[in-house]
């Protein structure tokens, strides 16, 4: 999708700190962290949101961001003290960006709700 900056990204029309990437999976630091570990894991193919998967990306696709969060766990070292994993959908679930993406977050206690 051409005016997605996921996508440009993913493309590598855009320049982002890359920390992970697959066939089909890259993940990069957040330009605007919440936390001191932020990483935003997207699918490489435009995908709107969680509930726009079809039943064969929810059985390649979803098993390939959830390895690459395992990485970024390990490579990070957040497993110890703890992480979240974040998806939001749609615009009250709080989706800024229409490309499926995950947040991980860790290296600080992190409340709930968290607003």
């Amino acid at each position: 999708m051409e005016n997605c900056i996921f996508c440009r990204i993913a493309n590598k029309e855009l320049s982002s700190e890359v920390v992970y990437e697959s066939d089909q999976v890259i993940a990069f630091r957040d330009v605007a962290p919440v936390a001191p570990t932020h990483i935003l894991v997207i699918p490489k193919e435009h995908i709107p949101a969680v509930h726009n998967l079809s039943m064969e990306q929810r059985n390649t696709l979803l098993p390939a961001i959830f390895e690459a969060i395992d990485q970024l766990v390990e490579k990070e070292n957040l497993a110890e003290k703890g992480f979240r994993v974040v998806n939001n959908a749609g615009q009250e679930g709080g989706q800024t960006v229409n490309h499926l993406h995950f947040h991980l977050l860790g290296g600080r206690s992190l409340q709930w709700p968290p607003g």
